[in-house]
């Protein structure tokens, strides 16, 4: 069976509204991570109001242990 192990990424939204995000960094970011054999399972933006707050990232990979 195999087993899993997980990771959450939060990147932060900006402009006046937040709701534009700096996709180089999040492309760079999800590269590096996938070179260690994590895959993204889910992403999603937070909100309050009419503005986002976060942007989460779920990633997941085998287990080492």
């Amino acid at each position: 069976m195999t087993k899993w192990e997980y990771m959450v990424l939060e990147f932060d939204p900006y402009g006046v509204m937040g709701g534009l995000v700096d996709t180089d960094e999040i492309q760079q970011k999800l590269n590096e991570l996938g070179k260690d054999g994590w895959e993204l399972v889910s992403a999603f933006a937070t909100a309050s109001a009419n503005s986002s707050r976060k942007m989460i990232y779920n990633l997941k990979r085998a287990s080492q242990f």
